[in-house]
């Protein structure tokens, strides 16, 4: 039985040539940490995220300089861009000018309403889609004096954002509301849920380094993602965003919404382990980022653990002492010298995604 409830409904918008709303695939984006200024070293990093599955990418304009650099970045790369706008209005459109597929601004702090007017009729000029990013940590004064940092506050602030798009006759928007605790964010979300037909940017702000980020964002994306709410996510970390990109498939695939990509499964290791598995594991996790196909591998300590407890793994490991085995589906293959375990497991994939026809069904 599925532990997630039907799909918030939501109008229907557009980033580049992805489609967003509750009638299209949740989908995973990051930002880039590197200056957007910096040209090669952006497309650098983004091209590294494309290949991990990123399917948007956000990039900072602090700046003139970085609005023009996404000119020469989309040259360079396949998916969408959005820039990232606070307080200068004019940085946004010399973002949609430069060639940006989205926005992501708070009308709030854009300015007057002339302002604000200006990068709507920008937008619009140029069919980008707008996202306002609510945050708990800078909310409009007014605000957050009469009702806290809180839940209702963040909501709040969208509505009054919302309404002062769509009273330009302005609908492509995506919202998000995030703070750096689950449960504020989660409530926000709840509560906005009813109000707007808006499609929802899910996530945990500042949510920390590894351990905690991951922690935090895959429990606050995850009770999300269960009761129908977001239409795409980033997983926010203080790491390489390439680590975001392969929490959210993981989140993902840990509910059932979507795959990408062979799934690994490990054990834990205990003393009967004879080889260096979290070595393994890591190898094995780096090169899979580029596989394609929807298999389940197993790598295990040892033989007790092996193809009895990873028998539903479509092919898999497991160590002995000095020497291992291989296995699909249970049943052992052929035993492999300890040092040729990984080279030998990735030939083994490499040979099944040769067998799998683009739609995944075997010849």
């Amino acid at each position: 039985m599925s532990i997630v409830n039907k799909r918030r409904k939501t109008r229907q918008i557009s980033i580049g040539n992805i489609k967003i709303g509750s009638d299209s695939p949740i989908t995973v984006q990051s930002m880039t940490n590197t200056p957007t200024q910096n040209v090669q070293t952006t497309v650098n990093q983004i091209l590294d995220l494309e290949k991990a599955g990123c399917e948007i990418i956000r990039v900072a304009v602090p700046d003139i300089k970085a609005a023009l650099a996404i000119a020469k970045i989309k040259q360079k790369i396949s998916i969408p861009v959005i820039a990232d706008i606070h307080f200068d209005y004019r940085l946004a459109i010399a973002s949609a000018k430069a060639g940006a597929d989205g926005l992501r601004i708070n009308p709030g702090n854009i300015g007057n309403q002339k302002n604000i007017k200006l990068v709507v009729d920008c937008a619009k000029e140029h069919k980008i889609p707008i996202r306002i990013g609510v945050n708990a940590g800078s909310l409009e004064k007014k605000i957050e004096k009469r009702l806290g940092i809180t839940a209702e506050a963040m909501v709040e602030s969208a509505l009054v954002n919302i309404k002062i798009l769509e009273d330009l006759h302005f609908h492509d928007i995506k919202v998000s509301l995030k703070a750096s605790d689950v449960s504020r964010t989660v409530k926000a979300y709840k509560l906005l849920a009813s109000k707007t037909d808006v499609p929802f940017h899910i996530g945990v702000t500042e949510a920390g380094g590894l351990y905690a980020g991951i922690t935090k964002s895959a429990i606050g994306i995850g009770m999300l993602l269960a009761q129908g709410l977001g239409d795409t996510l980033r997983v926010s970390l203080t790491r390489d965003p390439v680590e975001e990109i392969r929490t959210g498939y993981e989140i993902l695939r840990a509910l059932g919404i979507r795959s990408r990509g062979p799934e690994l499964i490990s054990c834990p290791t205990c003393g009967r382990c004879k080889i260096d598995l979290f070595k393994i594991v890591q190898d094995t996790e780096k090169a899979l980022l580029e596989r394609s196909s929807k298999i389940k591998v197993a790598i295990m300590g040892c033989v007790v653990n092996g193809p009895g407890e990873a028998k539903e793994a479509d092919i898999g490991i497991a160590g002995g002492d000095g020497k291992g085995i291989l296995f699909k589906k249970g049943k052992i293959i052929r035993k492999i010298d300890q040092d040729d375990l990984v080279e030998q497991l990735l030939n083994e994939i490499d040979n099944i995604e040769k067998m799998e026809k683009p739609n995944g069904k075997k010849e």
